[in-house]
């Protein structure tokens, strides 16, 4: 009797998730402190996203002058579709496999994928804000509400942004990269577009000056927070490989 052993500490243990702990914490910060450093080094990177931003701004504006509000929302989307493939593209292609073999040593995937999507959330939004202003000086404001629609714009910069995060770490992990993400994020990215323009409408009609569809932003959120998820429980399987 005297060397019968309790389980019971070994089970509360294992019932609390090893990502829950201050170590985890740490490690994210400092994932997410080493992607701000390497922006820092290879600044020619996010000079050539700004560039390509202020060039397609520009080629709109010269070619169709100040659009209807119908064709503004529509450019504006599309314009932002693009800048996310061009700035969150590179987030997991310019990893090393020596580096990534480095933090298979140091830390877990969830803490991982989890730095990675809020690195590309707070891009996104700084460059969805950048080309919503770019839009406005050259093309006019023809919004009723243009904070409501910088709003609607800063939650549409954290859905692509997340979405396009997962894409580029499955596509990471292929050898046929570029395609890979344009076959898996046509049927992910179409949705978000379609509730985005739907719902960016409310900026532009006297209807919505009370309040916009929750409805929708619900639905956004519900959508971002799957991808959350997804992307929890589909990397660790890529971080095996």
């Amino acid at each position: 009797m005297e060397k019968k052993i309790s389980m019971k500490p070994a089970a509360e243990t294992a019932l609390i998730p090893k990502e829950i702990t201050l170590d985890a914490i740490k490690q994210y910060k400092a994932l997410l402190k080493k992607e701000f450093l390497l922006e820092a080094r290879q600044q020619h990177t996010l000079y050539g996203v700004m560039l390509y931003i202020a060039s397609t701004v520009f080629v709109i504006y010269l070619t169709m002058g100040s659009p209807e509000a119908e064709t503004w929302n529509a450019l504006f989307w599309i314009t932002q579709l693009f800048i996310c493939i061009n700035a969150v593209a590179k987030s997991f292609l310019q990893e090393a496999k020596g580096r990534m073999l480095y933090y298979y040593s140091i830390t877990s995937p969830v803490i991982f994928i989890l730095s990675k999507l809020t690195y590309n959330i707070i891009l996104m939004v700084a460059m969805g804000v950048i080309n919503l202003m770019l839009f406005a000086a050259f093309m006019g404001n023809p919004t009723s509400s243009f904070f409501l629609f910088m709003g609607i714009g800063v939650l549409g910069s954290i859905g692509l942004g997340l979405i396009f995060t997962m894409l580029a770490a499955i596509a990471s992990k292929a050898l046929q990269q570029a395609s890979l993400m344009a076959i898996l994020g046509f049927p992910l990215v179409i949705p978000q577009l379609l509730l985005l323009a739907r719902l960016s409408k409310a900026a532009f009609s006297e209807i919505f000056r009370d309040g916009v569809p929750i409805q929708l932003v619900l639905l956004i959120l519900a959508l971002d927070i799957m991808i959350v998820l997804l992307s929890v429980i589909l990397y660790p399987f890529l971080w095996k490989d």
